[in-house]
């Protein structure tokens, strides 16, 4: 038996993390497909804005103001949608912060932060969904993790914990997901391009626009795939990577990068970009 696929006429997409990148990027695309899309963020004028971008669209934003790391926050959305809008079909999981982390100058409130947005901030919005979508007997999520979370890389000590953190939650929720009849999907982008990625100096191989990423996204939320990477053969390569011993991993990794060469960070936090956002 296939998975469930949502379509337009089964209900309602949430998306979390709305207000900018790939999460806005992907709002439009899905209304643009004629979906009903309900947007959280912590900025309301932005979705606002977002809003009205896609009011001439097949399908129509609407806004639920919200901050993923407030679990109280997350269950009126859930109950919003449901009340006031209709079933939800389904979830995507996208808020997320990216601090780099360096360890001449550790910040606990780096991991705090990182900690309480890309996981415990999925985790909050992740329960009523699935609590939603058990009683309906059907549904699909998506998790959007990152490459970063295939293995160790420089600066990525909190954000990539927390997408390894993201791959394995959704690898082992599939086993009872898939009794429920509910879909889940894990979503691992290479390197986003943004403002913050325009101003580091580390090389960004195979660099694509949240535009990109959000039809790579939606194509791959209609497709039977587990995992929605992109772009193929720089996922394919650090995939195999991390596959090699320790030996060989970090000094690929420093030559690949230039990081052991680079001066101490110490006193100072780069805008340093990763994988997603």
């Amino acid at each position: 038996m296939r998975d469930f696929i949502a379509r337009p006429e089964h209900g309602i997409v949430w998306i979390s993390g709305a207000s900018s990148g790939i999460g806005r990027a992907l709002a439009l695309k899905l209304a643009g497909e004629g979906y009903k899309v309900a947007v959280t963020a912590k900025s309301h004028e932005k979705l606002v804005e977002l809003q009205a971008e896609a009011s001439g669209l097949d399908g129509s934003i609407v806004v639920l103001d919200g901050d993923v790391t407030d679990a109280e926050d997350m269950e009126h959305a859930m109950a919003s949608i449901e009340y006031e809008h209709g079933t939800l079909a389904m979830a995507i999981l996208n808020a997320g912060i990216y601090l780099p982390v360096h360890a001449e100058d550790l910040h606990r409130a780096d991991f705090e932060k990182s900690f309480a947005v890309n996981l415990s901030g999925v985790v909050n919005c992740l329960l009523p969904a699935i609590r939603h979508m058990k009683a309906k007997g059907q549904g699909q999520i998506a998790i959007v993790s990152s490459v970063s979370g295939y293995g160790g890389l420089p600066t990525g000590a909190a954000y990539g914990a927390t997408k390894a953190a993201l791959i394995n939650m959704a690898e082992s929720l599939k086993f009872d997901l898939d009794k429920l009849g509910i879909r889940i999907q894990l979503v691992s982008p290479g390197f986003i391009d943004s403002p913050a990625t325009g101003k580091s100096a580390l090389p960004m191989p195979a660099l694509v626009s949240p535009e990109e990423a959000a039809r790579q996204i939606a194509a791959g939320l209609k497709s039977q795939a587990f995992e929605i990477t992109f772009p193929g053969r720089f996922t394919t390569m650090l995939k195999l990577a991390r596959l090699l011993p320790y030996g060989a991993y970090f000094p690929l990794v420093n030559r690949l990068t230039g990081w052991r060469e680079r001066p101490s960070s110490a006193g100072h936090h780069p805008a340093t970009p990763h994988p997603a956002e």
